[in-house]
């Protein structure tokens, strides 16, 4: 099979002949007809993310496909079937706290790594092979269809927030990141279970003003000045009611300070959710004050992706209609124009707009 490799960070993907997956038992071998090229894949491939990745690996996290073979431990999964390649994938030998690494893009610790080195390749390829729980069906659907329905992998993050939070229907909640690819992807999934009014905090004017055109006046959108107190301030002042919860997606760039200030806009007895990246790349840490927490009754819990039956549940929210992918512009490359697709990406990071590399 056709892949794109990472040999070496710093070093553009190469296109090379790889051997096709060899099918064990609790394992299935997918043809990839679509996946998403993160915006920021270039730093991931450059180093600077610093993610557990080792080296030489096929890059990629999840994808959309059509299932070529199944172990035989599959019970409902046929050769045919469309799937999204869930990358999380959660060792199968401690249940209660089991390793995590994200198929073909980083390694929680040592544990994860270990896991990493048997599923090892990720989606820049014509094949893949993920565990049989990790290929989540999707229904019917055309080829072309395929591109679209890679929105699912950034949808999915905002998703697992939102269900780690608890959030029910007319609820208001607040997305701080709300500018971002991935606070965007959750402004839409709020809605579309139910919040009565998402804020959205950000700094930029032009993306806060299409968040309001595409969702209307359930959206309440906040310029922010840089200011904590300020800023906090103006979250709170631009929502109809107390804000119930708080979700985190700022990206390590952002300093503490911008995440403190939307996390202390929740009323007592509220959720935070933090699935960001502030403080990967070092500085001052969040600093919350403990009487603030302990007297407001404030729940804070870090949750890192989703739960395993998170993607059955997202598809079903699309196929209702309560979630659509036409939201997303997609622009889709062959996998031979693999490194001109991790450019464009990351020229274009703006939310709703994906980049796809179609392998098959």
């Amino acid at each position: 099979m056709n892949a794109a490799i990472l040999k070496a960070f710093g070093s553009p993907l190469v296109i090379e002949t790889l051997p096709d997956p060899v099918l064990g038992t609790g394992e299935v071998v997918v043809e990839v007809a679509a996946t998403r090229v993160l915006s920021y894949a270039n730093e991931v491939f450059s180093g600077e993310r610093r993610y557990i990745l080792d080296l030489p690996v096929v890059p990629g996290p999840g994808g959309i496909g059509r299932v070529l073979q199944v172990g035989p431990d599959a019970a409902y999964l046929v050769p045919g079937d469309w799937v999204f390649c869930d990358p999380t994938v959660r060792s199968r030998d401690a249940a209660a706290s089991p390793e995590i690494t994200l198929q073909g893009w980083s390694a929680r610790g040592e544990g994860g790594l270990h896991l990493q080195r048997h599923f090892r390749h990720g989606s820049f390829a014509e094949r893949m092979l993920v565990p049989t729980e990790n290929a989540k069906p999707i229904g019917p659907i055309g080829p072309d269809e395929a591109a679209r329905w890679c929105a699912l992998g950034t949808l999915l993050v905002p998703y697992g927030g939102w269900l780690a939070a608890g959030l029910q229907a007319g609820e208001t909640v607040l997305v701080s990141g709300a500018t971002g690819n991935f606070g965007s992807a959750g402004v839409a999934v709020a809605l579309a279970m139910g919040a009565a009014c998402v804020v959205a905090p950000g700094r930029n004017r032009a993306i806060l003003d299409d968040l309001e055109r595409r969702f209307g006046s359930r959206v309440q959108t906040v310029e922010l000045t840089g200011e904590e107190v300020t800023d906090r301030e103006r979250m709170r002042q631009a929502a109809p009611g107390a804000i119930d919860c708080v979700l985190d997606l700022l990206p390590p760039s952002a300093p503490a300070s911008a995440a403190r200030a939307a996390i202390m806009a929740v009323r007592p007895y509220g959720r935070v959710v933090l699935m960001g990246g502030v403080g990967m790349l070092g500085g001052p840490g969040l600093e919350l004050p403990y009487p603030w927490i302990m007297r407001d009754c404030i729940r804070i819990l870090g949750q890192w992706m989703y739960p395993p039956d998170a993607a059955t549940r997202l598809a079903a929210l699309v196929r209702s209609g309560l979630l659509s992918l036409g939201q997303f512009n997609v622009v889709e490359f062959p996998l031979d124009q693999a490194n001109a697709a991790v450019a464009h990406a990351a020229a274009n990071a703006r939310p709703f707009a994906m980049t796809v590399l179609k392998p098959s």
